[in-house]
């Protein structure tokens, strides 16, 4: 206890609605539930909880942590609700990076990512089959993130040595029991699992370039809980940093799929695990890359700035061993963010740096598995994007993203669904921009007869963005027609939020 109020606990606490007796009587019966039926919780000690700080034993920051998950529809961490011990911000000795939780709680201490994995993904699944979905949380601001991470991003990572520990969070049952599943047993694995979950995490990648994220995600959820129950077994160094890679991977993958369905608050908390993750292998570059997709998440949801904050981190914390290519799209990145200011000299200059850096890549070296998906039809849908997003300011610069998104279209091959969709989308709205409609009317139309099999809620995102362009042409006959038809295939909640 330190006598300081919870301002977590109390602001969470305060959205879920509770009085303090109802969530003792919820505490008490969810425990008993859960095979502790001795704990015996009253009014005072909630209170004390809340007003005084004071971090109650185990099982019932858990406990807490399954009742405000259920209540508000989202996940919620004990880091979350403010209950982990030792919870200040302080610099290791000798000068090393962050060792504690910071704000928005990270970065976590190191030997806590395998369990933070399992709670939080353990937490998403009951989410997932009690149909609730993520709704009314904030995503943490990107200064605010960067600032948190910086040091400990720029350390080198210390693997934890001796394990299995008996002390792991992962050992108590009530870790497992409090987010709805069934503890997944510690064992070591060899080489050959390994691969195999690698070659998981290409299948899933597949899946989701083609047909966007809503129908996989489930799945991606389910098999990093699994890798984070392994990664709670010591195993040799090779295969541990193997293993933190394909935690990674699945990381960002939930953190994607999670954004394409409009889980934003989730998402961001993926690509956070996914940075510790790759840290923790020794992975600075896929660190970095993490980043830089809640960067993209920030810009699509109307927060450059914030995205800029975060390509400073993404860059300067990927190390000096990142490729050329991995630079390149990097840049485009920030390019996009740069265009959504309005800046549009840097946001060209940016571009260049880009364009330098991909041509100056000479494929000696393989490039990861993660950034395989980035070849030149994704520089130049990058660029468009960037030239569409920057003509809002400057219409000169549709010509320009009409071109680039024609290269992209040309250069697309099979499997790439959703990219198609994001091209003919940026190629619509430059067409529009440039005064062009009846171009613009044949690349809706091509989005459009696209949509239905793909569960990416970004692309409705997207052709609403185009729809607002195609009020200045409602006059016309065939765009007043493509309007209604847009109108009819948006989905319910999207179409109520559309403008003219």
């Amino acid at each position: 206890m330190n006598g300081q109020p919870n301002s977590r606990l109390n602001d969470l606490f305060g959205l879920a609605g509770w009085s303090k007796g109802e969530l003792a009587r919820l505490v008490n019966r969810q425990a008993a539930a859960m095979g502790h039926a001795q704990l015996a919780t009253d009014t005072s000690r909630v209170r004390r909880w809340i007003d005084m700080g004071e971090i109650p034993r185990d099982p019932v920051p858990r406990v807490l942590a399954a009742l405000f998950t259920e209540r508000l529809g989202r996940v919620v961490t004990i880091e979350d609700l403010g209950l982990v011990r030792h919870g200040r911000v302080g610099r290791r000795q000798g000068g090393g990076g962050l060792e504690e939780q910071g704000p928005d709680g990270v970065p976590w201490a190191p030997e806590r990512t395998a369990a933070v994995l399992t709670e939080f993904t353990g937490m998403d699944l009951m989410l997932n089959r009690r149909g609730l979905v993520g709704a009314g949380a904030a995503l943490a601001a990107g200064s605010a993130l960067s600032s948190a991470m910086h040091d400990w991003l720029h350390t080198d990572p210390a693997l934890v040595a001796d394990a299995p520990r008996t002390d792991h969070p992962l050992s108590s049952p009530a870790t497992a029991d409090a987010a709805g599943f069934d503890r997944y047993e510690a064992a070591p694995i060899g080489s050959q699992e390994i691969e195999e979950l690698e070659r998981s995490v290409e299948v899933f990648r597949a899946w989701d370039a083609s047909r966007g994220g809503g129908l996989q995600r489930k799945a991606v959820v389910g098999q990093l809980n699994e890798v984070g129950g392994m990664l709670s077994y010591r195993h040799p160094d090779h295969l541990q940093r193997r293993l933190w890679g394909v935690a990674a991977n699945l990381a960002v993958l939930a953190g994607w799929m999670s954004h394409d369905v409009g889980l934003e608050p989730t998402a961001q908390k993926y690509f956070v695990i996914a940075a510790h993750a790759a840290r923790e292998g020794g992975d600075r570059p896929r660190a970095g890359e993490a980043l830089s997709r809640a960067a993209r998440q920030k810009i699509h949801l109307g927060a450059p700035g914030e995205a800029l904050d975060l390509m400073k981190l993404a860059k300067s914390g990927s190390g000096d061993q990142v490729l050329p290519r991995t630079k390149a799209m990097l840049c485009t990145i920030e390019a996009w963010a740069q265009a959504s200011l309005g800046k549009g000299q840097a946001m060209r200059r940016t571009l260049g740096q880009a364009e330098e850096l991909f041509v100056s890549d000479k494929g000696d070296v393989p490039p990861p598995s993660w950034m395989q998906m980035f070849d030149e039809a994704d520089l130049h849908g990058m660029q468009a994007l960037a030239y569409r997003t920057l003509a809002e300011h400057d219409p000169s610069a549709a010509v320009i993203a009409q071109r680039h998104a024609q290269e992209a279209l040309a250069l697309r091959v099979g499997g790439r669904d959703r990219s198609k969709i994001f091209d003919h989308l940026s190629m619509a709205s430059a067409c529009f921009i440039a005064d062009d409609p009846e171009q613009a009317d044949r690349y809706a139309r091509l989005a459009l007869s696209s949509m239905g099999s793909n569960s990416s809620h970004r692309t409705w995102d997207r052709l609403r963005e185009m729809y607002r362009l195609t009020g200045h042409y409602a006059d016309y006959p065939k765009i007043d027609d493509l309007r209604q038809e847009i109108k009819l295939a948006l989905p319910r909640a999207t179409g109520k939020r559309m403008q003219a």
